[in-house]
């Protein structure tokens, strides 16, 4: 047989690989963990609020918002819905004053048109009312909205699902962050860790009140409040990479920016933590590269975290991640998530240098040695040396397709 024969042979065999390789992933999809834990939800309530409809719009995520409110005043007219509220968020107000005017007015549903952050800021407003919260994903990750299969693309079909769709009950998760403690003597003025860390400062005497820590991107994220998270909050590398992705490169090029942000802090320093359950009272100390607390599981690329993760499950899902041996362990840790993403939890390697550890918890503690940075759903925060997190069980009601 010649050497084009071969040549044939071998093409056919890498085509039938690969189809097979491809029919098996499709498949695994199919089977992934459903986001919500029961597929018909129950009626909504007979008596819930019957006003118009009130849009949380975030001007600066998109160039014609004009266009959108047209847009969304059409869809809501042929739905026989009243003329919609539109309500503008500001720098200093990222949402939670515009949805306590809607509520004020008895708005049927509250829409977030924005990115995560707005969404972030609704959710809050709307916790715990039974008003229930649309969306129009209009920003880099648009985390929730993956997880609650919303379309990304046609914004009819965006106003659509949020005037019009299925109310579901979904889980909230709550976290705190506790101040990082001061240093006590002048040599312990320095910084720690990785560069553009935040530096803790020296105090006189232990009477002294303790250092100012920066907050991130959230306004009036402060120290000791409760911040919400719809999908995932994180400690470590993972809020590292939040902090670092560039705004510009985000309107760019997309959530990809968040892995370019990322990048600089691969090698960086690992973290020591305790990690405290507060069901059980299980106590466990690790050193990992970051620290996640989930309450859902599907990030931007189709990228499946938390393969057990439901949005209705009353449970927050913990993951504490660890490399070893550089770039070759991070290169295991993404050979992981994607096995897993397509449902193969054992590993078939005998050694791995990427290792993620799961548990589940309704409340939970992390104890770290050095401040770290800590995220929520793609917020920074700011830095904390301890982290509270809890779940409030159908805390929030979504609209679905």
């Amino acid at each position: 047989m010649g050497w084009e024969q071969w040549v044939a042979v071998i093409a056919l065999v890498v085509a039938v690989a690969g189809l097979v390789v491809g029919l098996a992933v499709w498949r695994a999809l199919q089977r992934r963990t459903p986001s919500f834990s029961h597929d018909d939800p129950p009626p909504p309530e007979p008596d819930g609020p019957s006003g118009p409809p009130a849009v949380v719009f975030n001007p600066s995520k998109s160039a014609d918002g004009e266009w959108l409110r047209a847009l969304v005043a059409e869809v809501a007219a042929e739905s026989g819905l009243s003329e919609p509220l539109w309500l503008e968020t500001t720098v200093d107000d990222p949402g939670g004053g515009q949805v306590r005017t809607a509520l004020e007015k008895g708005a049927s549903v509250v829409i977030a048109a924005g990115g995560d952050g707005t969404v972030r800021a609704v959710a809050e407003g709307l916790a715990g009312t039974g008003t229930p919260m649309g969306i129009l994903p209009l920003g880099t990750g648009n985390l929730l909205a993956r997880n609650l299969d919303l379309p990304l693309t046609g914004h009819r079909d965006m106003a659509v699902a949020a005037l019009t769709g299925r109310n579901r009950a979904m889980d909230l998760g709550w976290l705190r962050l506790e101040r990082p403690p001061a240093a006590t003597r002048p040599e312990d003025d320095v910084y720690r860790g990785e560069p553009g860390r935040t530096e803790v400062t020296a105090t006189p005497s232990e009477d002294s009140q303790a250092p100012e820590v920066t907050a991130g991107e959230v306004p009036g994220a402060e120290i000791e409040k409760e911040h919400v998270f719809l999908v995932i909050g994180g400690m470590g590398f993972d809020a590292a990479m939040v902090g670092g992705a560039d705004d510009d490169l985000k309107a760019r090029i997309g959530w990809i920016a968040y892995f370019v942000g990322g990048a600089k802090h691969l090698l960086g320093r690992k973290m020591r933590a305790t990690l405290e359950l507060g069901d059980s009272a299980e106590s466990a100390t690790f050193q990992a590269r970051t620290v996640l607390i989930a309450n859902v599981g599907r990030l931007p690329g189709g990228v499946v975290l938390f393969p057990d993760a439901q949005l209705d499950d009353g449970w927050l899902d913990v993951a504490a991640i660890d490399t070893r041996g550089g770039i070759i362990g991070w290169a295991d840790l993404l050979r992981k998530v994607v096995l897993q993403g397509v449902g193969i939890r054992r590993d078939p390697l005998p050694y791995s240098t990427g290792t993620i550890e799961f548990r589940r918890a309704h409340t939970l503690t992390i104890r770290t040695e050095e401040p770290e940075h800590v995220q929520v759903d793609g917020d920074l925060l700011g830095e904390a040396a301890v982290v509270h997190a809890r779940v409030e069980p159908g805390g929030l009601v979504v609209r679905t397709p």
